[in-house]
């Protein structure tokens, strides 16, 4: 999937632009982004509009600054912190955990998919597994999905399951604490290595609900003080000042500068 930031004509309105690679039918896209319309979650990125049927196939999400995780990972110079990798774990397990109560399988969990925000990640790419190719063939290869992030039983042909999301969110959480999808076991720091060793595991009934994760991730994290007002949910409590390094907050309000200071070109 290509990603763009994009305004309308008359200079209102600013969006993310998602388009299908080249490889990737329009007609399943487009069918991924319409129910994606009715997501529920917490950090998920709404969308705003569809293209219709028959022209360029595209989906427009509401802008947030944002950069995705790999990009972070470059801008830091190194894998994230800890308190950096569990909110970013509680949140999107937060995600998923409203999605599979709603019978829904997002299908579409790597380290691209997840944009980060100064208050938070978003979870984009929504059934990027489903649209990639039919059902029942195998998804070794495919371009525009993350072998890394892809869960055996769905590089197999598999159809799409939840515990397949708890692989996909095992695999970004280990790539966001040591720049692999797959590392060594001793290569995971210790506050990570048991859960994400469970995430990964081939069998997808060895493999935790999200729940249990957000239990794990918080029950280790450091105390962070009491608000007046507490947080809605888990996340939000790992998500206040200082949960992102400095050179990535820095990276976030750059493009949202250069974004407000981009003039379009005149219409010929």
């Amino acid at each position: 999937m290509e990603r763009f930031v994009a305004r309308s004509a008359d200079g209102e309105h600013t969006v993310l632009l998602s388009k299908p690679l080249a490889t990737v039918e329009a007609r399943p896209f487009l069918a991924e982004a319409e129910i994606s319309r009715y997501l529920l979650g917490p950090w998920i990125l709404p969308v705003v509009d569809i293209a219709a049927p028959g022209g360029e196939a595209w989906v427009a999400h509401r802008y947030v600054p944002a950069l995705p995780l790999p990009t972070v990972l470059t801008l830091h110079g190194r894998p994230l912190p800890e308190r950096t990798v569990r909110a970013l774990a509680v949140a999107l397990a937060e995600t998923l955990a409203v999605l599979h109560g709603q019978n829904t399988t997002h299908a579409g969990v790597a380290p691209s998919s997840v944009l980060i925000a100064a208050d938070g990640p978003r979870l984009t790419c929504y059934g990027a597994v489903r649209a990639a190719v039919p059902g029942d063939v195998p998804r070794r290869g495919t371009p525009g999905l993350d072998p890394g992030s892809l869960p055996p039983e769905q590089a197999a042909g598999g159809r799409p399951r939840p515990l397949g999301d708890i692989y996909a969110l095992g695999a970004t959480l280990a790539y966001a604490a040591t720049g692999y999808t797959v590392p060594e076991r001793e290569e995971l720091p210790s506050f990570l290595r048991p859960l994400v060793g469970r995430c990964l595991a081939r069998d997808p009934a060895q493999r935790p609900s999200p729940l249990e994760m957000i239990e794990e991730l918080v029950e280790g994290a450091a105390p962070l003080g009491s608000a007046q007002f507490g947080p809605a949910t888990r996340a939000e409590a790992l998500l206040g000042p200082g949960w992102l390094p400095a050179r990535v907050v820095a990276g976030i309000a750059h493009q949202s500068a250069s974004v407000l200071a981009a003039e379009l070109a005149p219409a010929t």
